[in-house]
């Protein structure tokens, strides 16, 4: 997976969480569920491109 690929799922996954807190309030188990979630492709995300930047130089 490539980070625009990562990037997009990021997206997608913020906008779920967005509408589940607005339905669901934020301290729901489906929020949090996605908000750990979301965290976990923003770590994906930041390690690809740390190695990225690595490999460059």
């Amino acid at each position: 997976m490539n980070n625009n690929q990562l990037s997009k799922l990021i997206e997608k996954k913020r906008a779920d969480l967005i509408e589940i807190v607005k339905n669901e309030g934020l301290n729901s188990t489906l929020a949090i569920k996605y908000s750990q979630e979301l965290d976990g492709l923003l770590i994906k995300y930041i390690q690809l491109d740390m190695k990225k930047k690595a490999a460059i130089g």
